[in-house]
């Protein structure tokens, strides 16, 4: 038998990869989601926070964190045999935006990972997804300590479209943001292709 080759001597198909896009507000758990989920150890951009950008910078709800990513962290995710996900977690910040139409071209779907106590945070990325028609889930990361609101509370306060799948989630937690990619997996599957548009800068 040939190495890298099946028994009827058919070279071994490929696996489907699928990218997903993990975006959100600033401190919302992007990093942490990546990490939680990826079999391989997380590229990530991570630096410091410095008081030069403290003006720019909002760590209210977040005074306990001291890094931030600026380019992307990526990851990766075997969902089944032949099935594999890349996953790719955007900047927070408003200033590293600008690398978000190159992290979102060819993506699958997205998730878009919000905090009800920055909900606001997370507007910027649900807008940014509806106009480009890529399919997204929002995942309400249930923080230690935050308020919890029932899904249609949320849901109203983003003002979603009900066709825009909602689920509360632990991003600490690998069963957790599995249902998570799953869902846009399965969203995007679904998501009418003629309402895909091309990324535009």
């Amino acid at each position: 038998m040939i190495l890298g080759r099946s028994e009827r001597g058919r070279p071994p198909a490929e696996p489907v990869t699928l990218k997903i896009l993990v975006a959100g507000g600033f401190g919302v758990g992007k990093t942490t989601l990546v990490g939680a989920v990826s079999e391989i150890r997380p590229l990530r951009t991570e630096e410091l926070l410095t008081e030069a950008g403290r003006p720019v910078d909002d760590l209210s709800g977040v005074e306990g964190k001291h890094t931030t990513t600026v380019a992307m962290d990526f990851g990766r995710i075997t969902l089944r045999e032949g099935l594999v996900l890349y996953l790719f977690g955007t900047p927070g910040q408003e200033r590293f935006w600008f690398m978000w139409d190159e992290l979102s071209e060819g993506a699958l779907g997205a998730v878009v990972l919000a905090d009800t106590r920055r909900l606001e945070d997370c507007f910027a990325a649900v807008d940014y997804f509806e106009r480009r028609s890529i399919p997204f889930v929002v995942g309400v990361n249930c923080f230690e300590g935050a308020a919890r609101y029932p899904v249609d509370a949320v849901r109203r306060a983003l003002d979603l479209d009900e066709s825009v799948p909602m689920v509360l989630c632990d991003a600490r937690d690998r069963e957790s943001v599995k249902d998570v990619l799953i869902g846009v997996v399965q969203h995007a599957m679904a998501y009418p292709a003629g309402r895909r548009r091309t990324v535009t800068t």
